[in-house]
This record gives C-alpha cells, structure tokens and sequence, in this order.
C-alpha cells in the first residue's frame, strides 16, 4: 500500500494514481479522476458550480487566447500584429476579465503552494501577472479578487459508506492579520499561523463543515482533503479550491485540525492506511 505524499503535477494531478492502479497497488487518497479534477482550478470550480456549490467569480485564459510577450507592458503587446480571429479572442477575454473589477489574482490552473501567482492592480499589471503565471502552465485563471479571510477545512472519507467527516475549520494568520497568503507566507515565515477554531460565528462554522464535505463528495474525492475558503466581512463563505493531498508534516494545518478536533497525527494516519486498504486493488 502507497501513501503517495506527493505534491504538484505527476504526484497529486492523476497520474501516479494511474500508475498504481495499472500496477494493481492500493494507495491513499483521490482517485484518478478527483485528482485530475481538482488539480485543474478551472474544471474544479466548473464541477462546484454544477453542484450548486458557490464560487468566487473568474476567467479562464488560454494559450490560444494570449500573444507571446517580450515584457514590454500592455501597450506593446496589443500594438503587435495578429490575426484577427486572435485579436477578437484577446479582447474577449480582457473584456470579461474587465467585468470583474480591479484588482483580480492571476494563477496557473494547474499549480499549487502559490507558485506563480500573484495580484494585478491594473491592465498592465495584468499583463505581467498572465506572463508570470505562464512560466508554470499554459492555462491561467484569473479571479476576482475576494475580500475577507481564508478559512481551511481538513476532510477524512467517511467509514464504512458514512458520509465524510470534518474537522474543525481554521483561519489563516499573516503577520497576525489577513493578507495574500503566498508562498513566502505559506513556508518561509515563523510569524504566520493558524487561529483554530476559525473565529468566526458557530452556525458560519457549522456552514464551512457542510461545504467542505459537499466539495469533498462533489469531485467524488478518497481518503483526504482540504478545502479552502474564503470568508467575507458580510458572512458570505465561497469555496476556493480542495487539495487533494495536502501537507502532513508536523508544521502543516492539516493534521493540526484535526489535532485540535481530537484526532492525533498517529490515529489520522492509521485512519488514512485502514480506509486504503479496505479498497480493492486495480481500477476504483
């Protein structure tokens, strides 16, 4: 039995999953399918919005949608030459992103840890932002940008066919307060934490553990997740993404929820090995 600890593409997008199911090896977590899903932020939010589930406004951009960049700024890239099938796309898309309003965070689809992501102010940060994102993938997504706070949710698959269990929600601290959390933030400074339970009112709790299962069950995912969200002033929780492997160091908030829920890194492990092997081997 695998316990794939394994992050990014080719460890946690449905790949390795594939390979241990054509070797007839039984391993923790997300199928091939929830992983592939979920590791796709477009095609994630597009299952959460089929399953009613709410999601923060964003658009897609593809290669075929973008002209090469030399990093001249937005000026010089819409003054270069293009077919005119590639300028009407373009403009479509900078119309729609318009429409979400300034400023909007721009990421690879299929990234992770916040790598590659950052905030745009303005049409030539824009620019900047898509040419930064395309480094990690050729398709971005660019969301509108969601005042509030980042609360997290971890989930185990429910035993013996129960539904999936949740643990008590945490919110993310910067430097004490909220802010873009991103991979400095995330990794490199001791200042950061988690505030758990989330400080936040018990029935919105009650709400965020019902969502996290229901993104858990919605891209039909295995074994474990986090699910993040994001909690405005007003007490409106939108989803943001599910990982489907997420950290299980000492340091990572995932083992701490559950932690502060009653249930030790060694008892969650074992949870995570006993449901892996209740499962057959080959194709799930």
């Amino acid at each position: 039995m695998v316990l794939p600890m394994l992050h990014g593409p080719f460890g946690e997008d449905g790949t390795m999953q594939g390979l241990l199911e054509m070797a007839g090896i039984r391993y923790v977590g997300a199928g091939v399918l929830a992983s592939a899903v979920s590791m796709d932020k477009e095609y994630m939010k597009l299952i959460f919005k089929g399953k009613g589930l709410p999601v923060g406004p964003f658009v897609v951009v593809r290669d075929r949608d973008w002209p090469e960049a030399d990093g001249s700024g937005a000026a010089a890239v819409a003054a270069r030459p293009a077919a005119a099938s590639a300028e009407t796309e373009r403009k479509r898309v900078l119309d729609a992103i318009g429409e979400l309003g300034w400023p909007v965070f721009v990421k690879p689809a299929r990234g992770g840890s916040s790598i590659g992501t950052s905030r745009a102010d303005d049409l030539d940060g824009l620019y900047a932002a898509i040419e930064t994102a395309r480094r990690y993938d050729g398709k971005i997504l660019v969301e509108q940008a969601i005042a509030g706070r980042e609360i997290e949710c971890a989930v185990l698959e429910g035993l013996d066919g129960a539904p999936p269990d949740t643990s008590m929600p945490g919110q993310l601290m910067v430097d004490g307060g909220e802010a873009f959390f991103d991979f400095e933030a995330k990794y490199l400074d001791d200042a950061n934490g988690m505030a758990i339970p989330a400080p936040i009112p018990a029935d919105h709790l009650d709400e965020v553990r019902r969502l996290a299962a229901a993104a858990f069950e919605a891209v039909s995912g295995e074994g474990l997740a986090r699910v993040d969200f994001f909690y405005t002033p007003d007490g409106e929780i939108l989803l943001n993404e599910i990982n489907t492997m997420p950290g299980m160091t000492a340091a990572s908030y995932f083992p701490k929820m559950w932690a502060a829920s009653g249930l030790s890194l060694r008892e969650l492990i074992d949870r995570l090995i006993t449901t892996a092997l209740g499962k057959p081997p080959g194709l799930r």
